[in-house]
């Protein structure tokens, strides 16, 4: 155990260090010290990797060094690994961590502030924001109890202790509210109102929304309004009484590199409810295939929508 250790401390050096060359780390030392200091390893004993055929499976407790090995500097690697797997579906991963520490960043996050996560994961977003703000300030919630208690397990083997909730994540958790700042780490189709109306005035919500991130500012219970960050972003969906992201639509009669184009589908994504795949290669065209920071939401009441450039401008498509 003490290699594994020794290893796991070098690997995690390592980790940081090529996340720092991204920028992301600038005027921001209490995210890398976070970083720094919380064990991955500890929230991912185990973890499948994808192989002809199926999944092989990687864990800590394999009777050969050389296999416990390969797994520990899997964990140390920039990329996400799925953690959970039922009936061959992935139901529960932890996200690659560049991801993490950017969106970890843009949440904004000030001493004191009181913050809740939706999707409680592998329970190591949990932890990088207990380091930074404090077991009393952080809440994570997830709908699957098995989940949640191994989220529990994995908190108290590394010495953190924030609040874990088992429940629908888009409901949140209002016996806790009002948060300061809330971070989704699941994919939704669009803002659930129990969000913002659990969030303080002035607060953010940063989610995951048609393969992009969001970033709302919260004027009060019903209104809040941002853009998109610039990055793509891959996440489970979270489960619960939300509806499902509709299908993307077939894409045959469309010029090859639209429908290769990440950005494109975006697009697609973003506008399932008010443009059809013509019309959205027309616009994407004719705005010179414009990047995910040009698109923003805007919830107002009972209304949600989302925009190019400007929320009262011609290119808006409601949310469901």
């Amino acid at each position: 155990m003490g290699e594994i250790g020794e290893f796991a401390r070098e690997a995690r050096g390592e980790l940081v260090r090529g996340i720092g060359v991204r920028g992301v780390w600038e005027g921001e030392a209490e995210w890398r010290e976070a970083f720094a200091e919380v064990p991955r390893h500890l929230f991912v004993p185990y973890y499948y990797v994808g192989v002809r055929g199926g999944y092989e499976r990687r864990w800590g407790e394999h009777a050969d060094f050389r296999q416990r090995e390969r797994w520990l500097r899997g964990v140390y690697e920039d990329v996400p690994l799925a953690t959970r797997l039922r009936d061959g579906e992935l139901v529960s991963s932890s996200s690659q961590p560049s991801l993490m520490a950017i969106m970890l960043v843009e949440l904004g996050v000030r001493d004191g502030d009181t913050v809740l996560e939706i999707g409680a994961g592998t329970g190591y977003n949990a932890a990088l924001l207990s380091h930074r703000l404090g077991d009393e300030h952080v809440t994570t919630v997830d709908l699957d109890p098995e989940i949640t208690e191994s989220a529990r397990r994995h908190l108290d083997a590394a010495g953190y202790h924030p609040t874990v909730v088992t429940g629908d994540g888009a409901r949140g958790v209002p016996e806790r509210a009002p948060f300061d700042r809330i971070i989704a780490t699941c994919a939704l189709p669009s803002v659930p109102r129990a969000w913002l109306a659990q969030c303080a005035p002035g607060g953010r919500i940063l989610t995951p929304l048609a393969t992009g991130l969001v970033l709302l500012r919260v004027a009060d219970a019903a209104h809040a309004e941002g853009h998109f960050l610039d990055t793509p972003a891959y996440f489970v969906p979270l489960r619960g009484d939300t509806p499902p992201e509709p299908p993307l639509p077939r894409l045959e009669g469309l010029p090859r590199r639209a429908r290769g184009d990440d950005l494109f589908r975006f697009l697609l994504t973003l506008t399932a409810g008010g443009l059809d795949p013509r019309e959205a290669y027309a616009l994407w065209e004719r705005e010179g295939e414009p990047p995910r920071e040009r698109y923003g939401i805007t919830v107002d009441g009972d209304r949600a929508w989302s925009w190019l450039d400007d929320p009262e401008g011609p290119y808006v498509w409601p949310l469901p």
